[in-house]
């Protein structure tokens, strides 16, 4: 029988260490502000937010799934699909409920208070990509619970797509350097640190494109994909106009963001 927690933490800590190495030995952006103040406060709200949903929600998304089989609800029950291809449908379905719910989050006034935290890091890397405001996080669990059991998606789809989330997060967020013929293979199909990177530019028109997290094929379907970032990586801004003090990067100021008028 599978662990989902024990195997999530598995490939977190594996990929973790993995991006870690890499954006030390081959870092493809100088970064700006004090490494070991982000890290501590990034890490710190990415364990906030963890203890606050294991608090406050009775079920999670794997959890749904559980109770959806049970109790034979949700689309995939009345459908004859294959269990591969269910799996398979299954990850598609919920990564491109993940890119519609982020433009969500841009586009709502409400929500964006929210997300703009995750993207007021001034610096880009593997601790970004789970920067998120608890109720952020608590918002998207709901969500995905929601899309969970509506659709019927079985135990093992919820696992896989819950690696591949966590795993993609930390790699298109990472500072490492990819080689322009590799970074353009790779995201034929699947987002790169040099794509996802134009998604947290100072610039506005950037800052709203490139929404996905694993799958790159949402973005070029839809129209909100742009390639490289006007000023290059290297002349690029990371963050947002707002918040640019160094102070910004502590965990008090983090929560205090999405209240503080513009």
């Amino acid at each position: 029988m599978i662990d989902p927690e024990l195997t999530r933490l598995l490939f977190f800590v594996g990929t973790f260490l993995i991006c870690a190495t890499w954006e030390w030995l081959l870092p493809k952006k100088k970064l700006t502000q004090n490494k070991s103040v982000r890290w501590l406060n990034n890490i710190a709200i990415i364990s906030l937010g963890s203890v606050l949903v294991s608090v406050l929600l009775p079920i999670v998304a794997y959890q749904a799934a559980v109770y959806a089989t049970n109790e034979g609800i949700g689309l995939f029950h009345y459908l004859s699909t294959p269990t591969v291809l269910t799996i398979v449908f299954s990850v598609l379905l919920l990564d491109f409920a993940i890119y519609i719910q982020h433009i969500v989050f841009h586009r709502v006034p409400i929500l964006w208070r929210l997300h703009r935290v995750h993207h007021a890091d001034q610096d880009i890397d593997l601790t970004t990509g789970s920067r998120f405001h608890p109720i952020e996080i608590l918002l998207s669990m709901l969500i995905k619970v929601s899309i969970v059991i509506a659709l019927g998606i079985p135990p093992i789809a919820v696992v896989v797509f819950e690696v591949l989330l966590n795993v993609s997060a930390m790699f298109n967020h990472s500072n490492g350097k990819l080689s322009s013929k590799i970074d353009a293979a790779v995201r034929m199909l699947i987002v790169t640190p040099d794509m996802h990177r134009v998604h947290h530019s100072i610039m506005v028109k950037e800052t709203h494109s490139n929404f996905g997290f694993f799958l790159s094929v949402w973005d070029k379907i839809f129209g909100t994909y742009i390639e490289q970032p006007k000023q290059g990586h290297d002349g690029m801004t990371i963050g947002l106009p707002k918040f640019r003090s160094s102070r910004e990067q502590w965990l008090d100021r983090m929560l205090t963001q999405p209240f503080r008028k513009d």
